[in-house]
């Protein structure tokens, strides 16, 4: 739709403008000199939207009236204007009406009569020749009955194209509404997120003086003056507040304090409900893509394209039975062109007219309706859409303002909040101003002295200077008296020599306490300025400060230039202030400043005062911190824990390892029972050979096997016990006497063989060679094994007595099951045994290795010393030095000056002598005459 308002504007630029409830657009001709008041008034007229119910937006900004476009940089071209009707975003506001479509109807031609359009051929005696304008006129019937059709059908294509245009305009005006929320909320979230930032970091320190108030009363009770200080009424720093006024006010700043967190926590819920809203509505979208419907049309565009098919071939036709019918008219009709055969060829395109051609098209602007009652559909439905998702965002953005408007109130609750603190907060600061105080004091002893040493070396460097102008002034007389008489060059005035230069300082600060800086740490301990050494913060903001201070301290004591600060401090030796006196004063001049500064900066380290970007710093160096020592703890931990994994793999081998030594036993003695009665003395040699299985076999290489024994250490006397058992229940009966000798120097060898070098290797045990022995399912302990052995040895009875096992044999063997507890229990406690040592182990070793690093540290140091000190040794001769050449310099200069001296007496009491006589003169004389007389014989006498 194109408007123009040329009465009011200038033809220099064209402004789009739409409305957002409906899609409508209007382009209206303007220039950047135009008010917005002038497309609002007609969009009024155009649209019947009230001037005062317009609220017009161009992407996040609102148009004034009273401003021009040249202010929003409009008319342009990337730039649409949309117009919002403020009655239809109120809540209570009706649905908008469904969408009215107005299709130009073009009604279908009439059925041709003859009676209208008489032809000269319809007399004609010729029934074909009188066929032909009947086929005339129903082709062109049939041409305008589809062109008709055409016109509908285009209409109604064109139809959709709006509404689609229509319902763009209007997604796109949703997101202009969307956006315009998103960036209000989220100036709002920003303030919210300051404001809760601001108000945790306050909470923090208000529960700190809170939590730790008892704390600091002791802290400042525990505090004693210094002596000079203290008073009938002052003695420690407690005295300098009233404490029952202290705990009133803490209890008012309790009460308070909960009361202000139960406000924010009811704010916090208010807004993280305006949160979850915002999100959902942004998360929002239409139910009906645009581009399924834009798809859906540019489909739809083929029947068109067969439509107008279908009108190039009626047209076509019409032409071909004109020519025919004027050609017969004419008698121009060819020889072999009959009238039978032309009306012959029109009739089957007259079925082709009826059957295909207009059902087609009547087809098509079917398809083509039921597609604009879709986008019918459609458009209501983005309507309603639009309407409601407005109406959410005008009640969204009531709410955000609502919000808004508590923030002003949260800030002032927080500033009297401060106020009410403030008497805590004067019980925090007491201690490092006390302590700022007497470093204060430290600081400017030292400053005093350093300043009477500067005093001292000014003086030296003025006399140096003297001495080196007296020098030049005798070198200039020496080299001109030889040509310029010596009363001429006095009365010149060049004898005259400089003045000596005496600094003195007037004595200043001398009520300042007598404390050094050693005494800080008795008078005021460090933790009145911060955190005691080894106390725990008692949270993350608190246990920032003194870091925090520390670095602010550093920073401005380097931002101080020494030169500038001790400007003509040289070091060198002076009259009263050796080198030494003034770089310890200068040393401690700088200490206690910096003690001061961090004392002045603790109690104003609050949440309006700490550097964002400094303090992520210090967090950040926390954490990596943090993250070190939780990786070494994570190693350790892995560390411990592959260690108790070794034990109980070991464990679980002795385990094994005497479940098979029962196993073994029970069988070989079962063994033993069947081959009792009828086998010679070779079975019980094959017996001795199955049971001598655990002892070492060497290899063609030399290697040593040892398939059923654990390598483990503590192992070992087991694996003794259990090849002398075998080798026990092997041979018994066979040789009761020499034979038991035998076996226990078979005994000694195989408990030799048993204890070889350990190696990586043989540190896990052979699993293959440990059976466990099953019995319906379940694995039998070896307390269970050695009862069921027990059992069947006295159920069984013996054949003969000379097989029955002594009793002195079956506690050697191990049958009873308590031994087998025992040496487990004796296992156990040795391997808790080697645990501890290896823990003892570790720990010394940890602390020599501690110990190792600290001397490392101090030879360091050291050394440095060491370095230092021959430097400032050399220094010192280099100053011995130049100190005799200046006192050779300052002897020469002391001779010169007695030479003077003396001539200058001689003079003087030569002239004196002459003032004498020229007294005695005076006085001799009597009258005018007699003093002339007088004169005139002083002259003679002179003269001679």
């Amino acid at each position: 739709m194109s408007c123009s308002i040329t009465e009011v504007l200038v033809h220099e630029g064209k402004l789009l403008v739409h409305i957002s409830e409906n899609g409508h657009s209007f382009e209206l001709d303007c220039n950047e000199n135009s008010p917005v008041e002038a497309v609002m008034r007609f969009i009024e007229s155009a649209a019947g939207i009230n001037f005062n119910d317009q609220l017009v937006l161009c992407l996040d900004m609102k148009l004034e009236p009273q401003k021009l476009l040249s202010a929003y940089r409009l008319p342009s071209d990337d730039k649409e204007v949309f117009i919002f009707n403020k009655l239809r975003l109120q809540s209570n506001s009706p649905p908008p009406s469904p969408e009215q479509v107005d299709v130009l109807e073009v009604a279908d031609p009439p059925p041709p009569a003859l009676s209208q359009d008489p032809h000269p051929l319809d007399d004609a005696p010729d029934p074909a020749l009188k066929a032909l304008p009947s086929y005339e006129r129903q082709f062109r019937y049939h041409y305008h009955r589809g062109h008709a059709i055409y016109i509908r059908t285009q209409a109604k294509i064109e139809m959709c194209e709006r509404l689609l245009r229509e319902q763009k305009v209007q997604e796109r005006a949703v997101e202009v509404g969307r956006g315009n929320l998103e960036q209000y909320y989220r100036v709002i979230n920003q303030n919210y997120n300051d404001f809760m930032k601001r108000y945790s970091q306050q909470q923090r320190v208000h529960s700190d003086l809170l939590a730790n108030f008892g704390r600091d009363i002791e802290k400042l009770r525990s505090v004693k003056l210094h002596p000079s200080l203290q008073t009938a009424t002052c003695k420690c720093l407690l005295d300098f507040v009233k404490e029952e006024h202290l705990r009133k006010s803490a209890e008012t700043c309790s009460s308070s304090h909960r009361q202000f967190e139960n406000k924010v926590s009811q704010f916090k819920q208010i807004f993280d409900d305006v949160k979850r809203r915002v999100e959902e509505l942004l998360n929002t979208r239409a139910s009906l893509p645009i581009k399924n419907l834009e798809m859906m049309i540019k489909e739809h565009q083929r029947f068109i394209n067969e439509q107008k098919s279908i009108m190039q071939s009626l047209s076509k036709d019409v032409s071909t039975v004109k020519k025919l019918v004027d050609d017969c008219l004419s008698c121009q009709l060819s020889s072999s062109l009959r009238p039978h055969d032309a009306v012959s060829a029109l009739g089957p395109m007259y079925d082709v007219h009826d059957k295909s051609h207009l059902p087609r098209m009547q087809a098509c602007d079917r398809s083509i309706s039921k597609l604009l009652d879709f986008c019918q559909d459609k458009k209501n439905e983005m309507n309603v859409f639009v309407h409601n998702y407005m109406q959410k965002i005008t009640y969204v953005s009531y709410v955000i303002k609502d919000a808004k408007l508590q923030f002003p109130v949260f800030r002032e609750a927080m500033v009297r909040q401060d106020d009410i603190f403030a008497d805590l907060k004067l019980v925090r600061g007491i201690g490092p101003a006390y302590r700022a105080c007497l470093a204060e004091v430290v600081r400017r002893k030292a400053s005093m002295k350093l300043y009477m040493g500067m005093a001292g070396q000014l003086a030296e460097r003025l006399a140096t200077k003297r001495e080196v102008e007296v020098r030049r002034r005798e070198e200039f007389l020496k080299a001109n008296s030889v040509y310029i008489p010596r009363d001429i060059l006095g009365s010149m005035g060049l004898y005259d020599t400089p003045n000596q230069c005496d600094v003195n300082i007037a004595p200043s600060d001398t009520n300042l306490l007598d404390i050094d800086i050693s005494d800080l740490e008795v008078y005021a301990p460090e933790y009145l300025a911060g955190l005691r050494k080894g106390e725990k913060p008692v949270n993350v903001r608190d246990g920032s400060h003194s870091v925090e201070a520390e670095e602010i301290a550093l920073d401005a004591l380097d931002r101080e230039d020494p030169e500038e600060l001790h400007e003509g401090c040289e070091l060198v030796e002076i009259a009263g202030t050796s080198k030494m006196e003034v770089e310890n004063a200068k040393l401690k001049a700088e200490l206690a400043s910096a003690i001061a500064l961090i004392c002045s900066l603790c109690p104003e380290m609050e949440y309006e005062s700490l550097d964002d970007s400094k303090l992520d710093g210090v967090l950040k160096n926390a954490a990596e911190k943090t993250a070190e020592a939780l990786h070494l703890k994570d190693e350790y931990g892995k560390h411990i824990q592959a260690m108790l994994k070794a034990k109980q793999m070991q464990c679980v081998s002795y385990e094994k390892r005497i479940q098979e030594l029962e196993q073994r036993l029970s069988d070989q003695y079962l063994m033993k029972q069947k081959h009792s009665n009828g086998k010679d003395v070779s079975d019980f040699a094959l017996l001795v050979e199955k049971a001598d299985d655990c002892k070492p076999e060497s290899s063609g290489g030399g290697e040593t096997h040892m398939p059923c024994i654990s390598t483990s250490e503590p192992m070992d006397e087991v694996s003794c016990v259990s090849n002398s058992f075998d080798a026990k229940l092997a041979l018994l009966n066979r040789q009761p006497s020499k034979g038991r000798e035998g076996v226990d120097e078979n005994m000694l060898d195989s408990s030799g063989m048993l204890n070889p070098p350990l190696d990586s290797s043989m540190m896990e045990p052979h699993r293959e060679e440990l059976p466990i022995n099953e019995k319906d399912g379940k694995y039998k302990m070896p307390g269970q094994l050695g009862m069921s052995m027990t059992n069947s040895s006295t159920a069984e009875s013996m054949p003969e007595p000379h097989n029955i096992l002594p009793c002195d044999a079956t506690a050697d063997s191990g049958l009873d099951p308590k031994v087998s507890s025992e040496l487990v229990l004796k296992l156990q406690s040795a391997l808790a045994d080697k645990s501890d040592q290896l823990s003892e182990t570790q720990t010394k070793l940890k602390a020599v290795m501690e110990e190792v690093v600290m001397l490392g540290r101090e030879l360091e140091m050291r050394q440095k010393l060491l370095d230092e000190s021959q430097m400032n040794c050399a220094h010192l001769e280099n100053c011995l030095h130049e100190a005799r050449e200046e006192a050779q310099t300052h002897l020469c200069a002391a001779d010169r000056r007695a030479s003077e001296y003396s001539a200058l007496r001689a003079s003087a009491v030569k002239l004196r002598g002459l003032f004498e006589r020229l007294r005695s003169c005076v006085f001799a004389s009597e009258g005018a005459g007699g003093f002339a007389d007088s004169l005139r014989t002083l002259a003679q006498s002179l003269a001679k």
